[in-house]
C-alpha cells in the first residue's frame, strides 16, 4: 500500500528510501511437525541493498571418494564414483522448485466444453484435477504416489543410482544465500546422458522424523550433448572425461548446527525432467534406450565441487 500510495497518489511516505531487495531466509525452525503435520522449517524476511549480496563469500566444497563434502581439496589419488543409469528405472521426482504437475481424474466430458476459454479452464477443470507430482521441499524418500516406484519404499540416498556427498554435522549455523554452481568432471559409457544435481538440508533423526528429514532446496540437470552450447549439441566419446557445469536456482537457507549440507548426484529426475535414452538419437525421436555407466571424478586433477554462497554471520 505504501508503494501504491507513493507512485499512484504521489504521497511522500519514504518508500523511495526502502531497501531495494527483500529476501526470505528459510530455516531456523523447530524441525518438528506443526499442527498441520508439516515440517516446521522456519524462516524470516530480511531487507538487503543489492543482489547477490556484496558480503557473500563464495567457497568451494569438494566431493571426496568417501562421500564427504568439505572445503578441503581432494587428494591426487581420489577414486571416482560410478553408478548405472537405466532409463527404464529413473530416479523419481520428490518435490522441488516446480510449479505443478496436474492431471485430470475421471470426468464427464459432456458436462464441459471440449476446450474452455483459457481463463475458464482452471475454474472448469479445478474440481477434477489431481496432483501427479507434489512440489516443494519434500523429504527425499520414495512414496506410493510416485511414478514407477514399488515397495519397499527407500530413501533416495539408498538407491544404487544416486551418489551422496555430505558434510559432517555442522558445528555452527551456516547461511547460504545466492546462486549455486556445480562443477563436475564426468564420463559415461554412453554417447549422451544426463547428470542431475540437488542441494539438501539434512535434519538429524528425531521423534517426528526417525530417518531425519532430507529437505530438497534446489536442483537442476544438464544434458551432456549441450554441455558447451544449447544450439550446437556435441555427443560424448565413451570413456572420455568432461567438465560440466550445472547452475541451480538461487536460494536462501539457514543450515542449523547439527544439520548437514548434502549434494545428490544422479542422471534422472522423472517426471520433472524427461529421461535421456542414452543413445544420442535426435531429441524426442529415439527408438530405443540403453543403460549407461556414469562416473563422477573426485581427485586433485579433476576436483568436482560445488560453489556455495556463504553469508558471514
Amino acid at each position: 500500500m505504501r508503494w501504491f500510495d507513493r507512485w499512484l497518489k504521489g504521497e511522500r511516505n519514504g518508500v523511495d528510501d526502502d531497501p531495494p531487495v527483500e529476501i526470505f531466509v528459510m530455516g531456523g525452525g523447530t524441525g518438528r511437525k506443526n499442527s498441520a503435520g508439516h515440517m516446521d522449517h522456519g524462516g524470516r524476511w530480511r531487507s538487503e541493498r543489492e543482489w547477490p549480496l556484496a558480503r557473500t563469500e563464495y567457497r568451494k566444497y569438494y566431493l571426496h571418494d568417501d562421500g564427504v563434502l568439505s572445503p578441503e581439496a581432494p587428494s591426487a589419488n581420489g577414486a571416482p564414483a560410478s553408478f548405472e543409469f537405466d532409463p527404464a528405472h529413473p530416479v523419481p521426482t520428490a518435490g522441488g522448485n516446480i510449479c505443478a504437475r496436474l492431471g485430470l481424474t475421471s470426468l464427464d466430458h459432456g458436462s464441459l466444453p471440449a476446450v474452455p476459454p483459457c481463463g475458464e479452464r482452471i475454474r472448469a477443470y479445478g474440481p477434477h484435477l489431481r496432483t501427479i507430482v507434489p512440489w516443494g521441499p519434500l523429504h527425499q524418500v520414495e512414496a506410493p504416489w510416485m511414478i514407477g516406484v514399488t515397495p519397499p519404499y527407500r530413501l533416495l540416498r539408498d538407491r544404487s543410482d544416486v551418489l551422496v556427498f555430505e558434510t559432517p554435522p555442522l558445528a555452527k549455523d551456516i547461511e547460504l544465500t545466492g546462486p549455486i554452481e556445480f562443477n563436475l568432471w564426468v564420463s559415461s559409457t554412453a554417447v549422451d546422458t544426463d547428470f542431475t544435481a540437488k542441494l539438501l538440508d539434512v535434519y538429524p533423526a528425531s521423534g517426528d522424523y526417525p530417518d531425519g528429514y532430507h529437505m530438497l532446496l534446489v536442483d537442476s540437470i544438464i544434458r551432456c550433448r549441450y554441455r558447451n552450447s544449447w544450439t550446437k549439441p556435441e555427443l560424448m566419446k565413451p570413456g572420455d572425461v568432461y567438465r560440466i557445469r550445472i547452475d541451480v536456482s538461487p536460494t536462501s537457507n539457514l543450515f542449523k548446527a547439527g544439520h548437514r549440507i548434502r549434494l545428490d548426484i544422479s542422471s534422472s529426475n522423472f517426471p520433472r525432467f524427461d529421461v535421456n535414452p542414452n543413445t544420442g538419437e535426435p531429441m524426442g525421436r529415439h527408438m530405443h534406450t540403453v543403460a549407461a555407466r556414469n562416473t563422477v571424478y573426485a581427485d586433485a586433477a579433476r576436483p568436482s565441487h560445488v560453489v556455495l554462497p556463504i553469508i558471514p554471520r
